[in-house]
């Protein structure tokens, strides 16, 4: 590829700081309030579908969102960056030294706190040399950006070269990754894609029965309180539950060395208090069930109770929260105020508007058949053809359904003990191009030596020559996952991106990304379609991704009224 190829394709590079923005349409630059632009942007999109370039999606295009502004396409400049260095830090000065191979910029020394800070309103320009800009009258001489964020920029010059620097930083980005190969290009335009999706979830929420959930708050809370002493009173109440196993001793419950000497005192001797060590011994002592029972209720009166259903669910029912693209690591998607970790016993909460229903689609053993397709084994790709991949991999090796899964989690986690261990030769033997992705990438783990997912995601890794062999060894376990679950999350992204696009038209919209999983909220009559559609948007986002059909890849696709009501693939 030429040196000077560009992003192809119709764009707009597209720049907001505070309420100016800039943006450059066919050779030329428009700099103005934004509101005053919003009708020619709203109109780009409408006749020509454009991509737009952005700083970051999150905030560039919040005022298209608001005015209920469908972006079809769009290039993240963060999310591109974040796939050719890795890690979470993106800003400008970043990205320009980036692609040009020069050192970072050092951040602020105190960086704001929300996403938008470590982006992108920056006052710059395009250096001397890379302006493309139509207009002999427009400056040039303006310095490359630096990591400093400034949030309100009112000289339209300034706005406006920004918006110009975005349209040559891209095309940049695009050479780069082109470089590395066009699969990475692709996983820019599904990661840019996926940012344009978080923007949208956080706008439009996840649909919560709000009558159910204060119930389900008060069977774990007890009934909202009126005041700070009843508050109290229902609180020594739940905690009277576990310390009535226990007569005669008092213990602060959410201390963990009161918990653990209180266990102790009823002859459970455990190391730590974790629920993870305490449920062995559920049975052993009622104390144990009573604690790890008081534990959810805890939970759920402590960070999910009426305080949490006032402040983040809205007038219209609408649970909202701040989403990302990439959480930095594995690449996965990100959001909070329970979005993401809902405990399940509210999750009856969460339930389709009337005339609506979800379908609700979950990636079925995606991590072993994504290494079929980075690791093009061949006897592996051919076991992913079986709606159950586990069961032809356990009869190549001759050991029942349970073992094989086993070995197969544990290649891709470093677990080499046990029944495991037994298992992971016979892979070794039966699909030695999986193993050798894997034992490369832990390798490279020990050795601190950086990798690409199968999208070209860097994985930044680094030695010490002081550190551990221990230390060394589970950066390498940790490798060997990251290429997995990295190459992972850009399918499930691409595959979000397609299902975006395609349930839009049906008045359906993606509600919840959780792992693997997809939540889409559509009218009752198009349920049937929309299955269809999310079981075709795997096939055709996969077939893209992996370059063939060698590799089959599945979802449970189910439709349901409350969100609880799904049953879980195995």
């Amino acid at each position: 590829m030429p040196p000077t190829a560009r992003l192809p394709g119709p764009r707009v590079a597209l720049a907001v700081a505070g309420d100016r923005a800039a943006y450059r349409w066919e050779g030329r630059t428009y700099a103005g309030e934004l509101t005053a632009l919003l009708p020619a942007l709203t109109a780009l999109e409408r006749d020509h579908a454009p991509r737009w370039v952005v700083a970051n999606a999150g905030s560039a295009l919040v005022a298209l969102a608001a005015h209920e502004v469908r972006v079809t396409r769009c290039w993240d400049v963060a999310e591109a960056h974040r796939l050719l260095a890795g890690g979470w830090r993106a800003d400008l000065g970043a990205a320009w030294a980036q692609v040009r191979g020069e050192p970072w910029p050092a951040l602020p020394a105190d960086p704001p706190r929300r996403q938008e800070a470590t982006l992108f309103d920056v006052a710059t320009s395009v250096p001397p040399g890379q302006r493309t800009t139509a207009d002999p009258d427009r400056p040039s001489h303006h310095p490359p950006p630096s990591s400093e964020a400034v949030p309100r920029i009112s000289d339209p010059v300034q706005i406006a070269d920004l918006a110009d620097f975005l349209d040559v930083l891209a095309d940049l980005q695009y050479q780069r990754l082109a470089a590395i190969g066009a699969r990475s290009v692709a996983t820019a335009y599904s990661e840019s894609a996926a940012a344009v999706l978080a923007l949208e979830l956080e706008r439009d929420g996840l649909p919560i029965d709000r009558d159910r959930a204060e119930a389900l708050i008060a069977a774990a809370a007890g009934p909202r309180p009126r005041d700070a002493a009843e508050a109290a009173a229902v609180r020594a109440e739940r905690d009277e539950r576990v310390l009535r196993h226990a007569p005669g001793r008092r213990a602060d419950l959410r201390n963990p060395a009161d918990v653990q000497a209180l266990l102790a005192a009823v002859g459970v001797s455990v190391p730590s208090t974790r629920a993870w060590v305490l449920e062995p011994y559920r049975r052993s002592h009622p104390l144990v069930a009573a604690l790890l029972d008081w534990r959810k209720d805890e939970r759920i009166s402590t960070t999910y109770g009426y305080r949490w259903l006032d402040e983040h669910v809205g007038p219209d029912n609408r649970l909202r929260g701040p989403w990302t693209a990439c959480d930095g690591a594995a690449g996965r998607m990100t959001a909070r105020n329970g979005l993401h970790n809902l405990p399940q016993p509210l999750r009856p909460a969460v339930a389709a508007e009337p005339g609506f229903v979800f379908v609700r689609a979950d990636l079925g053993q995606i991590e072993p058949r994504v290494l079929a397709a980075l690791s093009g084994d061949p006897a592996f790709a051919t076991a992913s053809r079986a709606d159950d991949l586990y069961a032809p991999v356990a009869e190549t090796l001759g050991v029942p359904r349970a073992t094989a899964k086993i070995a197969v989690l544990a290649a891709m986690y470093g677990q080499r003990s046990g029944a495991a261990g037994a298992a992971l030769r016979g892979l070794e033997r039966a699909f030695p191009a999986a193993m050798t992705v894997l034992d490369e990438a832990y390798a490279a783990g020990l050795q601190g030596r950086s990798l690409r997912t199968y999208g070209g995601r860097l994985i930044p890794l680094h030695s010490d020559p002081s550190e551990s062999s221990a230390a060394a060894a589970a950066r390498g376990r940790y490798a060997r996952n990251a290429l997995v679950q990295g190459s992972a999350a850009e399918l499930f992204k691409a595959w979000a991106a397609t299902v975006r696009h395609e349930v839009r038209p049906m008045g359906g919209q993606i509600v919840l990304c959780l792992h693997d999983e997809l939540l889409v909220h559509v009218p009752q009559e198009s349920a049937d379609a929309a299955v269809a559609i999310l079981h075709r948007a795997l096939s055709d986002s996969a077939r893209r991704w992996v370059g063939s059909e060698a590799v089959r890849f599945i979802a449970d696709v189910s439709v349901v009224r409350r969100w609880d009501e799904a049953k879980p693939g195995s």
